[in-house]
C-alpha cells in the first residue's frame, strides 16, 4: 500500500502532496521485533552505568582468621572482611566496570527506523510542513504554527533538513516539544512523539533512501 502525505504551510493550507517511496515505506518493511531490537539498542547505549558496590579489594580491614580452624565449636571462619558479615564486602553485586551496549548492522537500523516511519504514517501521525525561515528567534511565531497545525499540548517531534538557529531557537522555549536534523532520526524520538512534523527537506532526504 502506497502512503500520499500532504505538505501543509505554517497556516494549514495545503500546499502539494507526496507520496511515500514504494520501495522504503510498506507494510511488509515493518519488522515490530526488529523495531524493539533497535530501541533496546538506543536505551542501552546511552545507559548511564553507576550502580556500584565495594569489592573485597577496597575494604580497610584485618585480613587475619578471626579464631583457629578446630576445637572451638563454631563454624570455620576466615577474616573480618568476608561478605557473610554485616557491613562489609558484598559479592556478586553490580560494578561501574559493567558494559550494557549493543550492536546492530546498518541494513537493520535502517530497515527498523523506515518500519517505525511507516507505522507512524499508517497511523496519520506524521505531518509534512513546508519549509520557512524566521529572520530572528521568536518563540511567539512558533507557537503560532504549532496551534495552526493542531498540535497544541501534544508530545511532538520536528525534524529538520538541515539545521536552522532561528527555528531551533524558537521551538526549545515550547513544551512537549523536540526538535532533532534528519541526520539524528531514531527511534526513541519518533516512538516517543505522538505527532511528528517533516519539513520539506527532511522528507525528501527520506523518501529517496
Amino acid at each position: 500500500m502506497a502512503y500520499s502525505i500532504d505538505i501543509y504551510d505554517k497556516k494549514w493550507k495545503v500546499v502539494s502532496t507526496v507520496k511515500l517511496n514504494e520501495d522504503v515505506f510498506v507494510e511488509w518493511n515493518i519488522n515490530e521485533s526488529l523495531i524493539h531490537e533497535y530501541i533496546l539498542l538506543q536505551s542501552s547505549n546511552v545507559r548511564n552505568n553507576i550502580a556500584c558496590v565495594k569489592w573485597r579489594w577496597a575494604i580497610a580491614g584485618s585480613w587475619k582468621k578471626i579464631f583457629k580452624q578446630k576445637w572451638t565449636w563454631n563454624a570455620r571462619a576466615g577474616d573480618r572482611n568476608s561478605p557473610i558479615r554485616k557491613g562489609w564486602w558484598v559479592a556478586f553485586w553490580p560494578r561501574w566496570e559493567r558494559n550494557f551496549e549493543k550492536a546492530m548492522n546498518k541494513k537493520a537500523r535502517r530497515l527498523a527506523l523506515t518500519g517505525i516511519i511507516t507505522l507512524k504514517a499508517k497511523d496519520k501521525s506524521i505531518l509534512w510542513l513546508k519549509d520557512f525561515d524566521l529572520a530572528e528567534p521568536k518563540t511567539k511565531d512558533l507557537i503560532d504554527v504549532v496551534k495552526n497545525i493542531w498540535i497544541d499540548g501534544k508530545k511532538t517531534l520536528f525534524v529538520f533538513g538541515a539545521k536552522n538557529e532561528n527555528i531551533a531557537k524558537s521551538l526549545r522555549n515550547i513544551a512537549n516539544v523536540k526538535y532533532i536534523t534528519v541526520g539524528y532520526l531514531n527511534p526513541l524520538d519518533v516512538m516517543s512523539a505522538n505527532k511528528v512534523v517533516f519539513f520539506e527537506t527532511a522528507l525528501e532526504a527520506i523518501n529517496s533512501k
